[in-house]
Parts: structure tokens; sequence; C-alpha cells
């Protein structure tokens, strides 16, 4: 058997009945990942500080030594590591085999180099077929960068806070079409409540990973649809260029009565402790304004969450509003959608009845 070199795209594309596996330290992990990869760490992050410092001060032969010595007793836990993953997986993933029936992996560092050279021919050496990214995660990176640069087929959800627009792009996701949600792999809401009962958010860097393998899932001429949201979200921003295009691509807005969101609203983030949302008005305090701020304070604290909440939603309509009138030529691309109530069933037809007559 011999290891292959393959690109990206064929790293990606084998990703999806085979484990990937990367090599490089446990911090550099944690930073950012392959979506779908799993760290088996050839150094630990001292002993690649201890590694890279030789190299940089004796030279290449000194440092090849001493992560020899590292890894040389980590060899057999290496293999049984990689067997224990081969054996979790789940049935319904048919994982490429080879004729003695040992199946493939993937296996990257950095650059392509060393680190999983060497994991590469250790699990070449035992009877694995071997995957090895050619450039390893930098190379990645770069393929990353350039999704953000493609020209898509973008629909954008637009409405007030309140309107459900989460909810109604995981009704077009049950219904079978491509959709992509920013708050979900941002691990963020948007607005100052968007962290209540979230995740912490991901790197910039393993948001940019997640939007690209996102993009890259749609089908090349396929409408993919998305919430139209700020660049920023959370702590995290939209690639530019990605922005850019959103900001260019047609918005179909669902306009629902004020009372109707305030009650969804309510029902959504009332379920959460005075603390939390105490917390999440002070945030606010210097847009929102000491006065406002006070009143919703007082509201919470005496359990009046629908008066709390009242200010809070006129508030953020306003914001929507000047981002909206931010944007150039709005009869161009703002395509109004009436509603009754925030009904995901009946607001996602009439969603895709207005798409299919402006399309």
């Amino acid at each position: 058997m011999a290891i292959q070199k393959i690109t990206v795209e064929e790293f990606l594309l084998h990703a999806k009945t085979c484990p990937v596996f990367d090599v490089r330290s446990p911090g550099e992990y944690k930073h950012a990942h392959i979506k779908s990869a799993i760290s088996l760490p050839l150094f630990s992050d001292d002993e690649r500080k201890v590694v890279g410092t030789a190299y940089k001060q004796q030279g290449k032969q000194k440092a090849i030594k001493i992560g020899i010595e590292y890894f040389g007793p980590k060899m057999k836990s290496f293999v049984e590591t990689v067997e224990q993953v081969l054996q979790t997986l789940p049935v319904s993933i048919h994982v490429e085999m080879i004729p003695n029936q040992q199946p493939a992996v993937l296996i990257h560092c950095w650059r392509g180099g060393m680190r999983s050279g060497a994991i590469a021919w250790l699990l070449d050496l035992y009877g694995f077929k071997v995957y090895s990214l050619a450039g390893g995660y930098k190379a990645y990176r770069n393929w990353v960068l350039k999704q953000f640069e493609i020209e898509r087929e973008i629909n954008l959800v637009g409405g007030y806070t309140g309107s459900g627009k989460t909810y109604l792009l995981g009704e077009l996701t049950k219904q079978g079409y491509s959709v992509i949600d920013l708050e979900a792999l941002a691990h963020h809401k948007g607005s100052a409540f968007g962290a209540l009962g979230m995740e912490p958010q991901p790197s910039p860097e393993m948001f940019e990973n997640l939007l690209a393998e996102a993009l890259h899932e749609i089908e090349p001429g396929s409408p993919c649809w998305l919430e139209d949201e700020s660049q920023r979200i959370g702590v995290l921003n939209i690639p530019t260029p990605f922005w850019k295009i959103m900001r260019s691509r047609p918005v179909f807005f669902l306009e629902i009565p004020f009372e109707e969101r305030l009650k969804h609203i309510t029902a959504e983030y009332g379920t959460h402790s005075k603390e939390q949302l105490v917390n999440c008005v002070i945030r606010i305090q210097k847009r929102l304004g000491p006065l406002e701020t006070k009143m919703v304070v007082s509201h919470l604290i005496e359990n009046n969450y629908t008066e709390a909440f009242t200010i809070l939603l006129s508030y953020y309509d306003k914001t929507y509003e000047k981002s909206l009138k931010n944007r150039e030529n709005p009869s161009a691309w703002l395509n109004k959608i009436e509603c009754t109530s925030v009904d995901i069933i009946s607001n996602t037809a009439k969603l895709l009845s207005c798409a299919s007559i402006t399309s």
C-alpha cells in the first residue's frame, strides 16, 4: 500500500465516509479545525514547543531526534485510538475498504509535513489505507477563504425581531430546501440576548470553517435560504466577501403585527432567569437609553415581561429599520410578505409562493 496525498476537495469528499484525524497539537485543534476532524495530536502543546525551539536553535536533525523520542512511546496508542474510533463509527457510514478489510483513514497536520507524515507512515505500516491532505490545514484554510468569494444563488428571510425567522428556516430544511442557519453556526441569535441558552461561540476561524463547509454542501445552482443578518453575530463577523454577496441578494420580508411578535418573543425569552435578562439589558443600556433601561429592568423585576419586551422590541425594530434604510435601492431587493401571526407553516408557504413569483 502507499499513502496518497489528495487535494482539499478530494479530502472533504472522502471525509463523508472516512474518519479524519488532525495530528496537530491540542491547542491548534481547539482554536479551529476541519468540521469532522478528530484530535490525534502527535505532540502535546509543550512537546511541540520544545521541538519547534530545537528546530530554530539547533537545526532540523536535532528537532527530528527529539520528535522521535516523543513519538516512539506513543506509536501503539495511536494505532489503538484509530481502531477504537473505527469501531464506534455509525453503521450508516460505509467506510472505504481495501482488500484486507481495513478501512481508510484521513490524516492532516498544519502544512502536510513531518507530523502527518509520521502518523501516516505508522498507520500505513499497520495496514490502513491512508489519505494525507496535501498542504495540510493551511491548504484547507486557503480553500475556506475562497468559498466566501463564490457567487451563489441566495435568498434571505427578513423580518423584525420576533418574526420566527429561525423556526421558518427549520421548516424550509424539513421541506428539503438548502438552508444555512448562520446563528446556529455562530452559537448566537444576534441580539444582546442572543447568547442565552446557547453554547459558547466558536473562534472566528472555526466559524469560517463551519460556514465554508456549509456553503460547499449546497448543490451548484441550487438556491439557498439564509436569515438577513447584520455582519456581526455576537462576537463573530460574517466574512466580508460573503456578507457583501448577501447584501446584494433579495430579501423576503415577513410583515407580522407588533403584538403577534411580542407574544412570540416574550414566550421565547421569558423562560430565562431575571438575572440573565437584566444582565442582557445592561449590555445595551447606552443604546437603549437610561430611562428605557430603568423601565425594562423594573418591569422584569416585577414579572411584567410583556411591558419589558414591548420596550425592547420597539428598540430592535428601530435598529432593523435603520439597517434596511442603509441599503441602496430597496425596491430592487425587498419583497414584503403580509402575515397575520407567527404561524411558521403558513408563513413558510407564503414565503415560497412569493419567491416563486419573483424568481
